[in-house]
């Protein structure tokens, strides 16, 4: 008998998570949110992340706790969805304690998602207000929402050649720890299962059959087109273990090797990988297993990812 056991997510501690997404132009907004505030890491791997506020992550950084984690569309411009993040914490008074105001303290990163649907409406200061106010429910959903409404993998021909992928969610515990994953897969490669097949990714032309990547990318050592230039997949890790800020650095680390085992390639130039680690800092944990955990959780989430959004596809 296994000693793991599947739970909820919302069963890990005190986070809440929301989703906002515009199904017509292509695009959303994912907000992890936590009113007494969460310690956090992160592990950037990809040549080309748009972010927020991540070097207050480091180690050396004085700020202990984090109030919100943002995902988005819209890459760069996406960023505006923080404003109504911090809107909505300010409101509910909600951040880090200074003797004129608490500062809600908020991380953010973008996926490109401008060349899915439409590249002039983006995630703005609304969008994250709204994901704010989804998040009061705490009904994590997955498939083709929040941020990763607009995510696509296999781009090296272009979103002609490209599949959906979307937003995946996924938690386990042994003993009294509990690790889940959030991700949005937005991948310039394709992505495989547990058993090394290929579930989305690069197709052929008439979208019937897959085309090795590697393959093409190899016929040509010319440098990827510009419309396939733009991807990234963004997860979170959440956690009740106790951490220091670096181990909770080495955690995002370590979990970066769920994508190295269900996205080929990965973290090129052409993507922005992140990984950011939550915890509500409640139970003694070892750092090597937690890590082992938030790899197999991430993996997990990056199949549904894609399996819930192409199933919403086809059925559409």
């Amino acid at each position: 008998m296994s000693l793991l056991k599947e739970i909820k997510i919302t069963e890990i501690g005190d986070f809440r998570i929301g989703n906002v997404e515009d199904k017509e132009n292509g695009t959303g907004v994912t907000v992890i949110i936590s009113k007494d505030g969460m310690k956090a890491g992160v592990d950037i791997r990809g040549g080309g992340p748009a972010s927020r506020e991540t070097p207050l992550l480091n180690p050396l950084m004085n700020p202990e706790k984090l109030y919100a984690l943002v995902f988005s569309g819209g890459s760069a411009f996406g960023l505006n969805a923080s404003a109504g993040v911090v809107k909505y914490l300010e409101e509910k008074n909600i951040g880090y304690y200074t003797k004129f105001s608490n500062v809600p303290l908020v991380c953010q990163s973008c996926i490109y998602d401008l060349g899915y649907k439409s590249s002039k409406v983006r995630p703005d200061e609304k969008m994250g207000y709204d994901a704010c106010i989804d998040s009061e429910k705490n009904i994590p959903r997955e498939g083709n929402v929040g941020a990763g409404c607009g995510a696509t993998v296999g781009k090296l021909y272009g979103i002609e050649q490209a599949q959906k992928s979307g937003l995946g969610v996924y938690a386990i515990q042994i003993q009294d720890i509990k690790v889940g994953a959030i991700v949005v897969v937005n991948a310039l490669g394709d992505v495989f299962n547990g058993k090394g097949e290929k579930i989305a990714g690069l197709t052929s032309k008439d979208k019937k059959t897959f085309l090795n990547f590697r393959e093409e990318m190899y016929k040509s050592l010319n440098p990827v087109k510009s419309e396939a230039s733009e991807n990234t997949t963004l997860a979170a890790i959440i956690t009740n273990g106790k951490f220091s800020k670096a181990h909770l650095c080495k955690i995002a680390s370590m979990a970066q090797d769920a994508l190295a085992r269900r996205i080929d390639p990965v973290h090129t130039m052409h993507d922005g990988d992140t990984v950011y680690v939550l915890s509500t800092d409640q139970v003694e944990a070892n750092v090597n297993i937690v890590g082992m955990l938030a790899t197999q959780v991430l993996e997990t989430a990056i199949e549904r990812a894609v399996i819930l959004s192409k199933q919403e596809m086809d059925n559409v």
